[in-house]
């Protein structure tokens, strides 16, 4: 496979960076070149500093180590959030953009480094995660001053060269079929492409393989996380914040769940994707002893499977 699979911070519980339990940037990339990964997500805005390119380049140096992509996970709808969210974008680009770049492989869409675009913050949607039929939609007025900062932020990020690609997640505005679909008839693919991620995809009761399978040409990277079917049982029937379902367990090692990995591979044999896929298993960062045993078994597994690490 020309695929290549890459880290990201989460896996050691890096989502939220207000949360006091974080480990440090340093120990993640350590941990992510123990793991044997060439390549890691930047994570949330200013959790590995974007004002001092010298000392993250000498970080990555020392553990051979590439930034796949930056992120912003924010409120995408509100207006006030805006100038922040165009603040992060230019900050994370700046650094991005300077940084020891990652090989491009044959047939691959886009060069990384990618801007990975998710809306996030609203209780209303992360209480329905999962459950479309409880999930409140946006009006139109609303999902139109959403789009047009999803078009903004796209539009920064490709002036600094770097491609913008767009990220349904549970718990935010953009997570189910209607959503999804209306966002790539409305954003244009010379604007941003899209990064799907096969837990999102079957957190929301969609088919990962039949997702990746219809938006072929769309799709510039992808995500891979798995789901542990007894706790996603227990939280689709719990009141419960999306993250307080990772804290419980609800995600696992790749190939310990209910998502089917060799589905997933032939299908992106199939459309002939290559190119870059980073693991992710959130998890709470109260627990992130355990996060590189729970790495290494998710690379492995894949590398069992015929991914490249």
């Amino acid at each position: 496979m020309g695929i290549n699979i890459c880290g990201a911070p989460c896996c050691w519980g890096v989502d939220d960076i207000t949360n006091p339990n974080l480990p440090t940037w340093q120990r993640v990339m350590s941990e992510a070149h123990e793991a044997g990964y060439r390549a890691i997500e930047l994570g949330p805005n200013g959790w590995i500093p974007t004002d001092d390119i010298e000392m993250v380049t000498a970080e990555l140096n020392k553990n051979n180590l590439a930034i796949v992509a930056g992120t912003i996970f924010d409120d995408m709808l509100s207006e006030e959030n805006y100038e922040k969210l165009i603040n992060q974008v230019d900050g994370i680009c700046k650094l991005i953009t300077k940084l020891p770049p990652l090989p491009l492989e044959d047939g691959q869409r886009w060069p990384t480094p990618y801007m990975t675009i998710m809306d996030w913050g609203h209780d209303e949607r992360d209480y329905a995660a999962g459950h479309s039929d409880q999930a409140p939609r946006l009006e139109k007025k609303e999902w139109d001053q959403m789009m047009r900062h999803f078009r903004g932020l796209a539009e920064r990020a490709k002036s600094y060269g770097v491609r913008p690609v767009m990220h349904p997640h549970c718990g935010g505005y953009i997570e189910f079929s209607d959503e999804i679909e209306r966002m790539i008839e409305e954003i244009p693919n010379d604007l941003a492409g899209l990064v799907l991620d096969t837990g999102h995809l079957q957190y929301a009761g969609l088919d990962p393989v039949e997702w990746i399978r219809k938006y072929k040409d769309r799709l510039d990277y992808v995500h891979f996380k798995d789901i542990d079917p007894k706790v996603y049982d227990e939280v689709m029937n719990e009141h419960i914040r999306f993250f307080e379902g990772c804290a419980k367990g609800s995600m696992c090692p790749i190939g310990q769940g209910m998502i089917d990995y060799k589905a997933v591979a032939d299908v992106l044999a199939e459309i002939n994707y290559h190119g870059y896929i980073t693991i992710e298993q959130e998890c709470d960062p109260r627990n992130v002893g355990s996060s590189l045993k729970n790495v290494k078994a998710s690379v492995n597994f894949l590398k069992n499977i015929g991914y490249n690490i």
